[in-house]
């Protein structure tokens, strides 16, 4: 069964570039792990939110994706770089 994650980050303006660096890396990163479909990023027509959207053909590949973004040493975290909590999707195909 086939996956999916959307995830809205509020960056501070100031990080906004930031930000944008941090999850295009964390894509790259993604969608060389087998079993990722798509990872991409958006930003949202106001410039407030920076969006992450992939797809993975099982729950065990995200999770494959997820451990290698961290091997990689990707800087994921969630700090005071962004004005309020993530808000985080997970989807499953139906």
């Amino acid at each position: 069964m086939k996956v999916g994650v959307v995830a809205i980050h509020y960056p501070r303006p100031e990080h906004r570039d930031e930000m944008i660096f941090r999850v295009r890396r964390a894509a790259e990163v993604m969608e060389a792990t087998p079993g990722c479909l798509t990872a991409d990023c958006w930003v949202s027509t106001d410039g407030q939110a920076v969006v992450t959207t992939g797809q993975w053909e099982s729950e065990s590949a995200l999770m494959a994706g997820f451990a290698a973004v961290q091997a990689a040493d990707v800087d994921f975290d969630y700090d005071e770089r962004e004005s309020r909590p993530r808000e985080v999707v997970t989807l499953v195909s139906v």
